[in-house]
């Protein structure tokens, strides 16, 4: 763990310079949100809270649910975490900055043609859609656990506020909100590696190389393609646009694109010790898995490490996580719709317009 944590901060201070350096970051150049200020998508934000929304953006469960599924297959597991996809982050961020805060299908017209673009804003939307739609029905059947309230009650909660969060200034619900999910997640998996640590858990108590998943499943590709905070990471380059309209200097692009990266990649490293450690074999950690899918393993750890109160903080951190990409999916897909059709949104009429079909 503490190799992996090194890893990753050393590839933020030494490699993530030399990236910074290679793409020619200039701190002087005027930001879109400068010279294209609308009140709405382009709102100067404080760096600590683009920091914060950009990392809830980009996880989703990820850092979460694929590293305790990663964690059947042992320490490679941690391994693979560190081979995030933080230089993708951060030259697909900064490449939209240049370009005005440009949407990832803009991006790419820009550099491979016409029919290129086309075909990723088709492909775009109805991804962003999708995620959207996914992200709506997982939060909302954790919540139904955890409460004398149906699904359906959830999922309609969950809806509305995809709504009001697409069309709505930035500032005021995901600038408002975010900082403070992003915090709560944070502490609350910080809190829990403290807590193992002093309640005197045997750390890795069952890991070794190779392998040790129950059924010797194959680490290559599956641990790659089940972790999917590691290094396969192309859906981030949908949601930095969405930043880089709020961020007030180049400067700060390796902190603000590069820094989340990096911190989802310590979430992660924090669950695959966690799925590690908490329990006495592979075949015990599977057999939670199975019955419960991983979220039960969060709601398990979570409630013996920190009591009921911080337990249910830190499951709460975890519902946060696919909501607040859920909504950041569909206010993607609303701004995807009018860079393509290059309809204004600074009146919230012609926001409806987009949304509304979405929806």
């Amino acid at each position: 763990f503490w190799g992996s944590l090194a890893l990753l901060l050393g590839g933020y201070f030494v490699y993530g310079a030399f990236v910074e350096k290679v793409f020619g970051a200039d701190f002087g150049r005027l930001t879109p949100v400068k010279s294209r200020r609308d009140g709405v998508d382009y709102i100067e934000l404080p760096r600590y809270k683009i920091f914060l929304i950009q990392l809830l953006n980009i996880a989703g469960l990820g850092p979460v649910i694929g590293p305790i599924l990663g964690a059947l297959y042992g320490p490679s597991a941690l391994l693979w975490v560190v081979f995030g996809g933080a230089v993708h982050d951060y030259c697909s961020a900064m490449m939209s900055l240049r370009y005005g805060g440009a949407s990832y299908p803009e991006i790419i017209g820009r550099n491979l043609g016409t029919g290129v673009r086309r075909f990723m804003e088709v492909f775009a939307i109805a991804f962003m859609i999708m995620v959207g739609a996914v992200f709506v029905l997982g939060p909302a059947a954790l919540l139904a656990n955890l409460t004398s309230f149906g699904l359906p009650f959830w999922a309609t909660l969950i809806f509305a506020y995809y709504f009001l969060a697409t069309i709505l200034p930035i500032d005021k619900i995901i600038g408002r909100l975010y900082p403070l999910f992003g915090a709560v997640l944070i502490i609350m998996a910080v809190g829990m590696t403290v807590t193992m640590f002093t309640s005197g858990c045997e750390f890795y108590n069952w890991a070794a190389f190779p392998n040790t998943h129950p059924q010797q499943l194959p680490i290559f590709p599956l641990v790659f393609i089940t972790i999917a905070c590691g290094a396969i990471s192309g859906f981030h380059a949908t949601q930095s646009p969405l930043m880089t309209r709020c961020m007030e200097s180049e400067k700060h692009g390796r902190m603000l694109f590069y820094g989340p990266m990096i911190a989802e990649g310590v979430l992660g490293l924090i669950w695959v010790t966690l799925g590690l450690s908490f329990y006495e074999s592979p075949e015990a950690l599977g057999a939670v898995i199975k019955a419960g899918t991983p979220t039960l393993v969060v709601q398990e750890i979570s409630m013996a490490l920190l009591g009921p109160i911080g337990g249910m903080l830190a499951i709460l951190g975890v519902v946060v996580l696919p909501i607040s990409t859920g909504d950041t999916a569909f206010r993607s897909a609303r701004l995807l719709v009018a860079d393509t059709l290059r309809i204004d949104q600074g009146p919230i009429v012609k926001r409806l317009m987009i949304a509304v079909p979405l929806f």
